[in-house]
């Protein structure tokens, strides 16, 4: 790890010297390139500073122990020292850790209803509502692609782009079948009632990265039955494309104009190309297909939401939280950063086998 850290160090130093160096505001581009390479080995950098600062104190500490006018201060002050140097390596362990290409990225994310029939399609409506208010607790940008309502105030689908970078490295362990378990609004007897919502957290694509061709996609027009439709119910507003060479589907009716809907459409159509690619290339990694929300069988939960009990558990980390009507009010950020921690906590320990 020392070897690697040093070239880092220089990495970051040459970079520097190439940032600084005035000659580079006659080229833009390079400035630019270099700045955001810079910017990408800052945090890095300063904290093998503090790494290194912090090893020669524990150095200078363990030599002031031999010294009888300095002993008592340096044993005094020498178990903190030493559990710094720990934690700032764990912290450079993690940072050299492979991460997630696509943490950065913004995301596309879509809500389906699976088993419970119309308490599922409600749930599904107020997993929607959670997600939107976490986002509005972050300040992050969310554009409505498609929603299609129930009678009863559920939805039997909902898709939106949440534009924000790094959303899909907060957001991307929600992939999975969400079970609900409680009374429904539908039950005359008071019986508790299992129901599962599918969640899927696609990272946004760019044009570069997924190259769609046109003779691929059959594009067509439909009337919008969306709130923003009701103002054109004469036009074709909505748009459906249908990916010929996979058999995907996407729908947009949200804008009040096609151009609009197509491309939000074809933002949902690129992600879900590029979802399964990468799925693809994974499966050929590892040797097996995994999907990111299965069957929507009660069986595959990755998490439960008990109402009679106002608990939510989250079975692959067993995490609990006892404040359901914060947790649907989009109050979720605690058991995100326990999710991500455990995804850290498991890239170290990858690192650590390979090593």
């Amino acid at each position: 790890m020392l070897q690697k850290l040093q070239e880092i160090e220089q990495r970051y130093q040459d970079l520097d010297a190439e940032f600084n160096d005035p000659s580079i505001v006659s080229r833009p581009k390079d400035m630019q390139r270099i700045g955001k390479a810079r910017a990408a080995l800052e945090p890095i950098a300063a904290t093998i500073r503090d790494y290194k600062l912090a090893t020669q104190n524990v150095q200078e500490l363990e030599e002031a122990l031999n010294d009888p006018e300095l002993r008592e201060l340096a044993e005094a002050e020498i178990e903190s020292a030493r559990a710094q140097v720990a934690d700032l390596e764990q912290k450079l362990k993690l940072m050299l850790a492979p991460k997630d290409p696509n943490d950065d990225r913004a995301v596309i994310m879509e809500i389906r209803p699976a088993a419970g029939g119309e308490e599922a399609s409600l749930f599904a409506g107020e997993l929607l509502r959670l997600y939107l208010r976490y986002a509005e607790r972050r300040k992050w940008k969310v554009e409505l692609v498609e929603v299609e309502e129930t009678g009863l105030k559920g939805i039997s689908r909902a898709t939106f782009n949440i534009n924000a970078d790094g959303a899909y490295s907060q957001l991307k362990h929600e992939s999975g079948v969400h079970r609900v378990q409680r009374v429904p609004a539908t039950e005359s007897q008071g019986r508790i009632h299992t129901s599962t919502v599918t969640v899927s957290v696609l990272p946004e694509a760019d044009e570069v990265e997924v190259d769609i061709k046109a003779e691929d996609i059959e594009v067509s027009t439909f009337c919008s039955s969306s709130a923003g439709g009701q103002h054109m119910q004469k036009n074709e507003t909505a748009i459906r494309i249908i990916h010929k060479p996979t058999g995907i589907v996407v729908t947009c009716q949200d804008e009040r104009s096609q151009q609009q809907n197509k491309l939000k459409a074809m933002a949902v159509l690129r992600a879900k190309l590029y979802q399964r690619e990468q799925e693809r290339l994974a499966s050929e990694r590892s040797g097996a297909i995994k999907g990111q929300v299965g069957s929507g069988d009660r069986s595959e939960k990755i998490r439960t939401y008990n109402f009679p009990q106002s608990r939510i558990t989250d079975h692959r980390i067993g995490f609990q939280e006892n404040n359901i009507n914060a947790f649907m009010d989009g109050d979720i950020q605690e058991l995100i950063d326990a999710l991500i921690q455990a995804e850290q906590a498991k890239r170290l320990a990858d690192g650590d086998q390979a090593a």
